[in-house]
């Protein structure tokens, strides 16, 4: 049994996840944005805890990760949460901002899932100028960059990047064509993996993907976790 708290877990994919491993035996902790949806999915899930906050305030952010720890040491972090909007300053504080505060916030589990998508091969990146040209795309580029990253400054830790695919959730629209189990069962799998070849890999549908080779250079790397210090005050 493994202890797993995943971020944005009140619907979706984080939801279904959150359910096939509590079937599975596991204790998930979940996060829901406010009171009203954490009392919403205490009606769908048994579950003992739900963290409360919001992903776009930093303060909410950081009252996060105190919560999480003071439920003691998680063996799995599922960094799910994410939004698609036109805006380009909120994308980035919640696709981007809140889980590489979350990862230097929360103590280090053994192992830490982000969703990304296949939409971020060939997205645009300006890394001096991420809060305003940040959109979606770009900000799964960045998280495939961020695991990268924690891969190598953190080898005891299990680091993955997951695309789940273009699944029918309300995110993904009822036109969607991949299949909504595929989209979650990937980030359940490595859940209680300890396979550490996996650490900065990208998955999709519990294989090995392609993604953009930028996210292996070692310089942008610096250069993004530097931006994200700067724009936090908060180092990894």
């Amino acid at each position: 049994m493994a202890k797993i708290f995943i971020t944005g877990s009140t619907d979706g994919l984080g939801f279904l996840a959150a359910k096939k491993l509590l079937t599975d035996g596991n204790e998930v902790v979940l996060h829901a944005r406010n009171k009203q949806r954490a009392a919403d999915v205490r009606q769908k899930l048994n579950v003992k805890d739900i963290v409360i906050g919001d992903l776009g305030k930093q303060s909410e952010v950081e009252s996060i990760a105190k919560q999480v720890n003071a439920l003691g040491q998680f063996d799995t972090i599922i960094y799910n949460a994410g939004i698609y909007t036109s805006n380009h300053e909120l994308t980035f504080k919640v696709n981007d901002v809140a889980p590489y505060l979350l990862t230097a916030l929360i103590n280090k589990p053994k192992r830490s899932i982000y969703v990304s998508s296949g939409m971020h091969v060939g997205a645009k990146l300006d890394i001096n100028n991420l809060a305003k040209t940040t959109d979606y795309s770009s900000s799964k580029l960045q998280i495939v960059l961020l695991v990268k990253t924690l891969a190598k400054r953190y080898p005891e830790m299990i680091s993955t990047a997951v695309d789940p695919g273009w699944v029918p959730t309300k995110m993904g629209g009822q036109m969607a064509t991949d299949d909504l189990t595929a989209g979650y069962m990937t980030q359940v799998k490595l859940a209680t993996s300890n396979n550490e070849s996996l650490s900065g890999g990208y998955f999709h549908h519990q294989k090995p993907s392609r993604y953009d080779k930028r996210a292996d250079d070692e310089k942008l790397q610096n250069d993004y976790l530097e931006q994200l210090a700067k724009i936090t005050g908060i180092t990894i």
